[in-house]
This record gives C-alpha cells, structure tokens and sequence, in this order.
C-alpha cells in the first residue's frame, strides 16, 4: 500500500505559478510511474502529466504543454508538477497518482491505469 500526500496548493492570479508536491509513503518510489490529475466542479477527471518510472519520459495534456512541469525526486520520494502561466480554467482540485504497471505510452493518460492515490490539492485561479 502506498500513501500519497499533495502540498501546495493556494488562490494565485491569473499568470502566476504554483508548484505542487506528493510525497510517498514507499521505499520503492523509483518503480511507479507518476501521474497529475485534475477535476474541476461539474467537469470529469482529467489527465495533466505523467512521468515514466524508469526513463523518466514525461507526457503532458494538450491544455498544459509548455506552461507546467512535471519532475520527480527519487531520493525525496516526491513527484512535483510545476505550474507556470496559469489561467482561471486551471482551477480544480489536483490529485497525484502512482501506477505499477504501465508498460504502454498511451496508458498514461488513463486514471484507471492508476493503482494509488492522493487526497489532492485544491488551486484556484484567480483572473
């Protein structure tokens, strides 16, 4: 069982920058695949970004490409998901999700393909 706990979220205005962290409860942090999920009132759950376990390959939604930045951390067990530019339609709560088994890029993208998760943040922005 892996325990996942999401810090850093707040209110920030339009254009500003947030960074969040989940940090893990397991000593074999380095064989998950990490992912960022999102899910806004009245809107479904939505994938943000992935990093791959092992080549550290990142993926990203459309709708965040070049303003937020997914790392990770080994040593720390933290997988951070660094937010710049942000927009009012960036408001949501934001889970961290790690998975054991994904072999497949496209899989990623996929909340069920998830085996643990956090509690999320909330962010809010403001415009």
């Amino acid at each position: 069982q892996v325990q996942l706990v999401e810090s850093g979220g707040g209110l920030v205005q339009a254009g500003g920058s947030l960074r969040l962290s989940c940090a893990a409860s397991t000593y074999t942090f380095s064989t998950y695949a990490l992912g960022w999920f999102r899910h806004a009132p009245g809107k479904e759950r939505e994938f943000v970004a992935a990093i791959a376990r092992h080549s550290g390959a990142t993926y990203y939604a459309d709708s965040v490409k070049g303003r937020f930045t997914i790392s990770r951390d080994n040593a720390r067990n933290t997988v951070y998901l660094q937010m710049n530019s942000l927009k009012p339609e960036d408001t949501a709560d934001y889970y961290c999700a790690a998975a054991t088994g994904i072999t497949n890029s496209d899989s990623y993208y996929y909340s069920h393909r998830y085996d643990y998760w956090g509690q999320g943040t909330q962010v809010t922005v403001s415009s």
